[in-house]
């Protein structure tokens, strides 16, 4: 008899185990990309009480790598996977899948007692490249230029770097920090200093430049007249499925467009 019920209660507690899981959504990657995942996944999970949904940054190199190495069900990036992390992902047996869920346009911006108002690309990258030091290289006032990056690791660094370095490397004396929110706090506390960020993070605590004449604007980036536009995405391996695929429905449906919008970014539909 005593067997009998030390049998029943030890399958009782592992019923109840089973019963009491709790099906997770792991998302990690840009930071650019993580308001709208914290954003989306918070209300997510409002509507599906069932399913834990966890969010963190890290960069969009981490959330790809994440998915290649399958510690991550989503990765964010701001960036398209590189045909390195592309090949690397054929080897281990997986099918990177991308999702566009948002645009976003990277915006340059200053410190506020800079009026400049404006910069081309070419003066952009001679700024990034070291070749321009002084404001007053441009027309501004006569002060050293501070320039400010992100992170080898950031897909913002890397559109940045594509889109207006051409093949030219940031000046190794540059300021690399590892968030958008990271940059405007420099920037705004530095007499001197530019820097860029992801079109969400824009705030009145810093002045932004228009780039070859043109002020960046959710119509700018929408239609690609915004100079340095690009899309977000979030990576998974292969076609979602379960939680996963809802959570990305969701993200890609009206409301979870509308939370993009709210988050400062550019709807996909």
């Amino acid at each position: 008899m005593k067997k009998l019920l030390v049998l029943f209660s030890l399958g009782a507690l592992t019923f109840m185990g089973c019963k009491g899981e709790i099906p997770k959504v792991t998302i990690a990657g840009s930071t650019t990309v993580l308001p709208i995942a914290q954003a989306t996944a918070e209300s997510f999970m409002q509507e599906h009480s069932e399913v834990d949904v966890s969010v963190r940054g890290g960069g969009s190199s981490v959330g790809i790598v994440g998915i290649i190495e399958g510690t991550v069900d989503i990765g964010d990036a701001s960036r398209e996977a590189k045909s390195k992390e592309m090949e690397k992902a054929r080897a281990e047996g997986v099918e990177l899948v991308k999702h566009i869920v948002a645009f976003d346009g990277i915006a340059i911006v200053v410190d506020k007692s800079n009026d400049i108002g404006q910069i081309s690309r070419a003066d952009l990258q001679g700024v990034y490249c070291g070749k321009i030091i002084n404001w007053k290289e441009l027309g501004g006032i006569d002060k050293k230029i501070v320039v400010v990056s992100r992170d080898a690791s950031s897909g913002t660094f890397e559109t940045f770097v594509e889109k207006v370095m051409q093949k030219e490397k940031v000046v190794a004396s540059s300021l690399k920090l590892g968030s958008n929110n990271a940059v405007v706090s420099s920037v705004k506390s530095t007499p001197g200093a530019i820097g860029y960020i992801g079109y969400g993070y824009i705030n009145d605590e810093v002045n932004v430049l228009k780039v070859d004449g043109v002020m960046i604007t959710k119509s700018g980036i929408k239609s690609g007249l915004y100079p340095i536009s690009r899309s977000l995405q979030m990576y998974t391996n292969g076609l979602p499925t379960g939680m996963n695929g809802k959570y990305l429905d969701f993200v890609k449906s009206p409301a979870g467009q509308k939370i993009v919008a709210e988050q400062g970014f550019v709807e996909i539909n």
